[in-house]
């Protein structure tokens, strides 16, 4: 008789381990089940070579009910666990080893055949995340050390993952089961609802904070103990007064920072954040401590025992029970979306007006403003941009000049934008880009000190190159090199400069291969060397890439080498992005080598010369010195034989 053991929706779909009775039916293949990821990213697990799958083993093991399938490496180490713990003939838990040691746990706790818990174990961690609607992301906290969350705050600011990031933050529900006075719960709740808005302006804005930057350690002085008899809540209160994460950027020697994690409470056996993240550099002006550990004086015991408008707080409290129940894009229906959405900016703007100061104000009103926007330009709130343009023509409106005004700005042009691309035809494309760059320039002089000034003045540069004005295109990158230096924006300007002028100049580029070897493009003077920037989604580099095999079978022999510089965005640890990147290249062929390093068009070697578009060819001849700085298949079908006759006619 036989058993089929049934994988959960963490499982592609074509693939399923047909197997039960050890000796009655053939284990799962090595390969099969080496294509099986954790649902999370941050996990360092145990990945064999292909070259190494004839030497694993996949065997059966039972214990009374439970039925484990069990992957064994060449040293005979564990690999991996596929797990039916309850004789139910569905696998619930999905097991992932390094050095032979389990570093994480996905878990169908429901057994339903959806993963909805998450584990670090061993070298891994101690987390312990909860998908409560089982789409993969993490909704709350089970167990997370304060050293742990940093971690995932820190992550969470490079990948711009808010929702985990708002994962971290005290909740209403939160602050009930520690008995937080009423009062001072507001003010923790105003500063950790905001936390998903305020992290992409700071990130906006950080000099330090990178796509390749990486969390190091956690760094804080011994936790406090808030006792009962303060008042501030019905218990004693653990908390981290102002805690902070070492960071590293780059390749070594790595540059240090630090991001300033700000004040932490434990919840049972979770440490929760009270407000967004900082990264620390020279502009940053660092906070001493957090709401929890300033001091009562005696004419503020009153007034922190006074509770705010029962109004306020259960539209806070109602606002996080909204996001939590958020319809899932893609699966709802759009009237769902379009509901949720609207919703969410009328509790958001109810909330702006019941905050008691201006900066209150500010914050709820930014962070009703973002979200509709973002629903905009996603085509989940139609009636979004008559919102945004009654927001804005209020501000305009009010007596005192608003710090929010530019803000709402900036969103409602880009938002207009998107929603008149949707319907144009070609003729009318060309009006809507004009109009568009006209407001980009408007709002870059009406808005000398706007945070998104350097992204306003970088989109009209970019536009101006691709309409050919190159002379335009670099004197506004330039313009914004010099006005905003220091930002990734003025970074990439002047890549893209350096770019511009690259024609008849040494070309250099030091990194690191797919496979994490040094590389330089000076181990290739002597030959023709074209460098290939490129990505997996680009559906141009998928035309080129049989033309370019093709010149490059012909013409290697004559000194021509390719080297590619991949711009993909994989997840997950270097070595799980490098298996996913793989597959691709040995099954379209690439004979070349590949420069990568993690962050898309945001990495290092594409800020270097400014790359904003795939792909991006540059040719270098054997001295090393750029012949073209824009080279397409065509053109360089045509000047490759010419450079390589030229280079063979120079030889004596």
């Amino acid at each position: 008789m036989h058993r089929r053991f049934v994988l959960g929706t963490l499982a592609i779909a074509c693939l399923s381990f047909a197997a039960a009775v050890v000796d009655a039916a053939p284990p799962p293949s090595v390969e099969t089940t080496m294509k099986f990821a954790p649902k999370q990213r941050d996990v360092d697990y145990e990945i064999p070579k292909p070259a190494d799958y004839p030497k694993c083993k996949v065997d059966g093991e039972r214990n009374g009910k439970s039925f484990t399938w069990v992957v064994t490496g060449t040293q005979g180490q564990v690999l991996r666990r596929f797990v039916d713990s309850d004789g139910d003939n569905q696998f619930d838990q999905y097991r992932f080893y390094r050095d032979g040691l389990e570093v994480y746990r996905d878990i169908d706790s429901n057994q339903n055949g959806k993963v909805d818990q998450f584990r670090w174990l061993n070298f891994g961690g101690s987390r312990w995340a909860i998908d409560a609607n089982e789409d993969g992301a993490i909704d709350q906290w089970k167990s997370l050390s304060a050293a742990e969350a940093s971690r995932v705050a820190v992550q969470s600011l490079v990948s711009g993952d808010s929702a985990t990031l708002q994962s971290l933050m005290v909740t209403a529900e939160d602050l009930k089961t520690l008995g937080v006075n009423a009062k001072l719960a507001a003010r923790l709740l105003e500063s950790a609802g905001a936390a998903a808005a305020d992290a992409r302006a700071i990130v906006a804005k950080s000099k330090v904070l990178k796509p390749d930057s990486r969390w190091v350690r956690f760094d804080a002085q011994m936790q406090g103990v808030i006792p009962v008899d303060e008042g501030k809540a019905r218990a004693d209160l653990y908390v981290y007064e102002n805690a902070m994460a070492v960071i590293e950027s780059g390749p070594a020697p790595a540059q240090a920072a630090l991001v300033q994690i700000g004040e932490m409470i434990r919840v049972g056996e979770v440490w929760k954040l009270t407000a967004a993240p900082t990264p620390i550099d020279n502009t940053t002006t660092t906070t001493a401590g957090g709401v929890l550990m300033q001091p009562i004086l005696a004419e503020a015991a009153n007034d922190l025992a006074t509770a705010p408008s029962p109004e306020m707080q259960k539209l806070i409290e109602d606002l996080q029970k909204l996001d939590q129940a958020q319809p899932q894009f893609g699966v709802a229906k759009p009237a769902e979306l379009s509901a949720y959405n609207a919703r969410r900016a009328d509790m958001l703007m109810k909330l702006t007006s019941l905050a008691e100061t201006s900066d209150e104000k500010a914050q709820f009103l930014k962070q009703c403003v973002d979200g509709i926007a973002a629903a905009v330009q996603t085509d989940t709130y139609p009636e979004g941009l008559a919102r945004l343009r009654q927001i804005e023509s209020e501000q305009m409106r009010a007596a005192r000049p608003s710090s929010v005004l530019p803000f709402v700005t900036y969103r409602r042009i880009m938002s207009e934008y998107s929603v008149d691309l949707k319907t144009a035809d070609t003729e009318q494309r060309q009006k809507i880009q004009d109009a568009w760059l006209k407001s980009l320039e408007e709002f870059v002089a009406k808005f000398p000190e706007a945070d998104d000034r350097p992204d306003a003045m970088l989109q009209v540069a970019i536009a101006q190159e691709f309409a050919g004005k190159l002379q335009e295109a670099t004197t506004w990158f330039q313009r914004l090199a010099k006005d905003h230096a220091g930002t990734v924006e003025s970074q990439k300007a002047l890549g893209a400069v350096r770019r511009l002028e690259m024609k008849g100049k040494p070309f250099s580029l030091t990194s690191k291969t797919l496979n994490d070897l040094p590389f330089s493009t000076a181990s290739y003077r002597g030959k023709t060397l074209l460098v290939l920037y490129w990505a997996t989604w680009c559906q141009p580099c998928k035309e080129d890439l049989p033309k370019l095999r093709a010149l490059y079978q012909q013409y290697q022999n004559r000194g021509f080498e390719i080297v590619g510089v991949c711009l993909d965005v994989p997840v997950g640890t270097r070595a799980q992005q490098v298996a996913q990147l793989q597959p691709y290249l040995e099954a379209n062929k690439v004979p070349w080598p590949q420069v990568y390093e993690e962050g898309g068009l945001n990495s290092a070697p594409a800020v270097q010369y400014g790359v904003f578009s795939l792909p991006t060819m540059f040719l270098i001849d054997d001295k090393g010195l750029v012949v073209s700085r824009s080279s397409s298949v065509d053109e360089l079908t045509a000047v490759l034989p010419q450079l390589l006759t030229s280079k063979q006619a120079k030889k004596p």
